[in-house]
């Protein structure tokens, strides 16, 4: 058996790895890499997209860091079964149709440029047609059924507890080479207890013989989900007593509905000011469409919420917009009351939140609120390194709004959920390779896992690094 990482080896997003065993070829999700933009624009055209000799692709959950390149692969010769949730499917759908709607607009802005210089014109990594196309493949699976991808290997899907439709993928493998019945973890994006909307992570007390995990917190701890909520209803009456606007940078798919939960609580006991509260992102709000169809995977607090609200919608309420045109986004730029807008991209490197930020960030009364990781070279990753000058839309604007940083609403565990996921296993592993996270996360939960729980032979794989195992 032998494992190939191909992406989020020491560093968080592009996600992809490969397993070949049996004369089969599995690819352990398909993310994008995010960051740098030349440098991620040619890691994402890079050969690891050639499809033509994979046989099957298991996706852990929707995020564009996990299942991003997917549609490439298919454009490049992949013809097999994509294996998910059911959830993660749905959300795919929406999000594959944005990502490919943005590379389109991007190479084409870039390409106007470029004709004009007579310089060779780009194509988008993939379009929307290649994104509908690969939409055909997915197969969507229900949680802890054993699936056969092929004899001697079995796929179960458990839930990660991290997003909607997120799982761990455990593989119980007959291996014709060793002639040894082994099984493989890899944990995708490992899931909070005790945060509101989707189920705790299921632990996975059997344990295994290979671990894949991730470690973007591996260094950190996080504070306790109530304590966000006081600090994020400080910030909103700080924020409002100025007279200003809360900005809040914030992805698509899982924050946004954690922070319009959130909000709907604070708003239903008094704790905030009446002012309006706007989600400007036309993906968040499909997204939040497909929350809405699946309230199997919610946890009891927000069963409890739907009982008790009279509104019956833990996503909609009074004082929540949703805006869906763009006139309606420009008319938030030239409004001069205090708001609370949330809009993506949640790392601000595209998307509506860069014309918001625009217009606000050189006003002391306003306040940027970041909630989730920032990725190096992102213009999130600046402003939390506390650049007093950033560039957006290539201009250059003075950051005078007040900068906030809470990652209490994170979906990620800390350290010691990372730990506690290993501590539970009754059988520990024999190899764990430590992916997804800065090489300082990474190396700080390999040594805890070998000090705290005895684990041996714990990897960080370098880039495009292969092992037997």
């Amino acid at each position: 058996m032998k494992i190939t990482f191909q992406g989020a080896t020491q560093t968080v997003t592009g996600s992809q790895h490969m397993l070949e065993v049996n004369d089969k070829k599995i690819l352990l999700d398909c993310g994008l890499f995010q960051g740098k933009r030349k440098e991620s624009y040619e890691r994402n055209r890079s050969e690891l997209c050639n499809g033509e000799t994979i046989d099957c692709l298991v996706l852990s959950h929707a995020h564009i860091d996990h299942s991003g390149r997917i549609p490439c692969l298919v454009k490049n010769g992949f013809n097999g079964d994509i294996f998910c949730t059911s959830a993660t499917r749905d959300l795919c759908a929406v999000m594959l149709m944005d990502s490919a709607f943005i590379q389109e607009k991007d190479v084409e802005f870039v390409n106007r440029r470029r004709q004009k210089k007579g310089q060779r014109l780009f194509e988008p990594l993939y379009t929307k047609a290649d994104a509908a196309k690969a939409m055909k493949q997915f197969v969507g699976l229900s949680y802890n059924r054993s699936h056969q991808l092929f004899p001697g290997i079995h796929l179960t899907l458990v839930d990660a507890g991290h997003m909607l439709g997120s799982a761990h993928v455990i593989l119980d493998i007959e291996d014709q080479e060793s002639g040894r019945k082994r099984r493989l973890v890899f944990s995708g994006d490992i899931g909070r207890a005790d945060i509101p909307i989707i189920r705790d992570p299921v632990p996975l007390t059997d344990g295994t013989d290979i671990l894949i995990m991730e470690s973007t917190y591996g260094n950190r701890l996080h504070p306790a989900y109530p304590e966000s909520e006081k600090e994020l209803e400080r910030i909103i009456n700080e924020t409002a007593s100025r007279g200003g606007s809360l900005l809040i940078p914030a992805f698509a798919v899982g924050r946004t509905q954690q922070l319009v939960y959130a909000l709907h609580k604070l708003c239903n006991d008094g704790r905030i000011p009446d002012l309006p509260i706007f989600v400007d992102s036309p993906l968040a709000s499909r997204t939040t469409e497909i929350f809405r169809l699946h309230p199997d995977i919610y946890d009891d607090e927000i069963r409890e919420f739907l009982l008790s609200d009279d509104d019956n919608n833990p996503f909609g309420f009074s004082r929540l917009q949703y805006t869906q045109t763009v006139e309606q986004s420009k008319a938030l730029n030239s409004a001069k009351f205090p708001a609370v807008i949330i809009s993506a991209s949640g790392m601000m490197e595209g998307g509506r939140i860069l014309h918001h930020l625009r217009n606000r960030i050189e006003d002391p009364r306003n306040t940027i609120l970041i909630t989730g990781w920032q990725a190096p070279n992102t213009l999130g990753r600046r402003l939390v390194e506390k650049e007093t000058t950033v560039r957006i839309f290539g201009e250059e604007y003075q950051v005078r709004a007040k900068l906030e940083i809470l990652t209490g609403f994170s979906g990620h565990a800390d350290r010691n959920g990372l730990i506690d996921f290993v501590r539970v296993m009754k059988k520990k592993p024999e190899q764990t390779f430590i992916i997804h996270g800065e090489y300082e996360s990474s190396e700080s939960l390999s040594m805890a896992l070998h000090e705290e729980l005895g684990i041996e032979n714990v990897i960080i794989p370098e880039p495009l690094q292969s092992f037997n195992v």
